[in-house]
């Protein structure tokens, strides 16, 4: 080990690189109190001591050393990352942040002292105490990965402490519910007088999104070209508040989940047909609404012109589905309908993406299984004229 001269410190070489030690000071019993910072070379050892020896000497480290982790956490969310977020994602982030950091006991470690082990336990905990699955884990590690990083990039720690955890494996998704033929047209006949009878037809020939479907207004819709233009979603989103935890939450008009969301469908002609119908009847609600009618050009808006909330289409959704007889279904399973009536009917795997507005052919594949085996045995059936005599 070489020593420094007028306090300086130490650097020592250490398993696969270099350890740099420098003393800053004395604590309330009078012990020294030495800081060790490790680098692959020597020389990046060294700077790292001496950085922070400026810092320190500067006070610009003194308050730092004892940010906790869930301080860190609201740091990093609510400086670093409140303005690349979109609004979902940084509710999202808030709700983790305020229900498993913020009054966790893993929150209250001071961040320089946060191993994986730390980590371990806490997922531990929750999935033996709480019973939480590991979606949920994986959601908070979600989190929580990104937010080390940064602490690594501002050295208060080493390593990302989340690299070294094990988190259990998430269980495969449940086998998505579809549609019959007959039951499908069993649910549109039941539709003829319903407020969203278009929207319902829409979806099923569209395969749309509630949010994408929602978000359509007409100018959205060639009627001479039989096509549809999806580049907005409305979501209710949770408007984060950093100052208190009373959210409000409101509806949004959001970008498309990913570029490929952004998408032109063909309509059916029926389905146009309906449009036509339905143009007329929102007509007539305009002038019963009169002056509190708030045009905003939707298609499917509610009775005053403004955004319909997801959760009054699904309850109305739910509600028809009883009146049709028809065992329940959630609204999703109208898009997923539409992508395995596409299979039933031979259209190719890279179309179905397109149209369902996938960024890449595997999640139509992982999404769409159940119907891959009868379209795979069809293709092999074609094959045995090559065996005939």
């Amino acid at each position: 080990m070489t020593k420094k001269a007028n306090g300086e410190g130490s650097i020592s070489k250490y398993k696969d690189g270099w350890r740099a030690t420098i003393t800053i000071g004395r604590d309330d019993n009078g012990k020294l109190i030495r800081k060790q910072f490790y680098a692959k070379t020597k020389m990046d050892a060294i700077n790292k001591a001496k950085n922070y020896q400026t810092k320190y000497s500067n006070n610009m480290i003194q308050s730092d050393e004892k940010i906790t982790l869930k301080e860190w956490v609201r740091i990093w969310l609510y400086e670093y990352r409140i303005n690349d977020l979109k609004p979902s994602s940084l509710s999202v982030y808030d709700g983790v942040y305020r229900n498993y950091i913020e009054k966790s006991n893993l929150g209250n470690i001071k961040l320089t002292d946060l191993k994986s082990s730390n980590l371990q336990t806490f997922f531990n905990y929750l999935t033996r105490e709480e019973n939480k699955n590991a979606n949920v884990l994986k959601s908070i590690n979600k989190v929580l990965r990104p937010c080390l990083t940064q602490a690594v990039k501002e050295q208060y720690l080493l390593f990302n402490p989340c690299n070294g955890v094990t988190l259990p494996k998430v269980k495969a998704k449940k086998d998505i519910e579809i549609f019959t033929i007959e039951e499908q047209k069993q649910f549109i006949r039941s539709l003829e007088k319903h407020r969203h009878k278009a929207l319902i037809m829409l979806v099923f020939g569209t395969g749309l999104r509630i949010g994408e479907v929602l978000g359509l207004k007409w100018d959205d819709i060639d009627f001479e070209d039989s096509t549809l233009n999806v580049c907005r979603t409305f979501k209710r989103v949770h408007i984060v508040n950093n100052k208190n935890s009373e959210n409000k939450t409101e509806i949004l008009e959001l970008e498309p989940k990913t570029k490929s969301s952004k998408r032109t469908i063909p309509i059916p002609s029926i389905v146009l047909k309906e449009l036509k119908k339905h143009r007329k009847r929102q007509d007539e609600e305009k002038l019963l609404a009169s002056e509190i009618y708030v045009d905003n050009d939707l298609l499917f808006p509610n009775e005053i012109g403004e955004p319909t909330d997801t959760r009054n289409l699904t309850r109305s959704y739910e509600r028809a589905l009883r009146r049709a007889g028809i065992k329940y279904k959630n609204f999703h399973s109208l898009r997923h309908t539409f992508a395995t009536r596409l299979f039933e009917n031979g259209v190719p795997l890279k179309t179905v993406q397109v149209l369902m507005g996938h960024s890449n052919m595997k999640t139509t594949t992982d999404i769409y299984t159940h119907v891959m085996p009868d379209e795979k045995i069809k293709a092999v059936e074609k094959l045995n004229d090559l065996f005939m005599e």
